[in-house]
């Protein structure tokens, strides 16, 4: 998860932040949270609105094994925020000595407030650029009965899911 590294305050269409970050050493590394894109660069893309769009600014650079990308996209099951980020992709194995950028479209024209630091705003998962190989067969007979089986279990009591088939994670 991406988070915000700061508040930034919107008002009446603008942004607005203070944060009292020291001077970079790297020369060309951003100090705002936020950038943005001409219109044009998202113009036909179905969540291009006709505006500039804002680009979250990394602060990180992400760096994955040979043959691994970055998917980047909005954060799940938040569609409480007042943009939406463009998801994408970056071959993160190759491009990975400078940040992320994460544009999004801004969604609620009508929003004033702070988004606070610490808010999501990119979610972004390792994925393999190697297609995996698929196998699709019909049910013989075994796995039919293995079918009939495992729904009917999830259909007789709650939580059998979480109880017989969800693997525990570290937390």
């Amino acid at each position: 998860m991406i988070l915000l590294p700061c508040d930034v305050t919107v008002e009446n269409g603008a942004f607005e932040w203070r944060w009292d970050i020291a001077e970079p050493s790297t020369k060309g590394h951003p100090r705002s949270p936020l950038s943005f894109h001409v219109a044009e660069q998202l113009a036909g893309a179905p969540l291009s609105n006709g505006l500039a769009a804002i680009k979250f600014n990394s602060f990180w650079t992400i760096e994955l094994e040979e043959g691994w990308s970055l998917f980047a996209t909005h954060p799940v099951n938040r569609d409480d925020l007042p943009f939406r980020l463009v998801t994408g992709v970056v071959d993160s194995d190759h491009f990975q000595d400078a940040g992320i950028n994460f544009p999004a479209i801004w969604t609620d024209q009508g929003f004033s407030g702070v988004l606070a630091k610490g808010t999501p705003i990119a979610q972004c998962f390792p994925v393999p650029r190697a297609a995996p190989e698929l196998v699709f067969e019909s049910f013989d007979a075994v796995r039919k009965a293995s079918y009939e089986k495992t729904v009917a279990d999830v259909l007789a009591e709650p939580g059998v899911y979480r109880k017989q088939f969800r693997v525990k994670r570290a937390r």
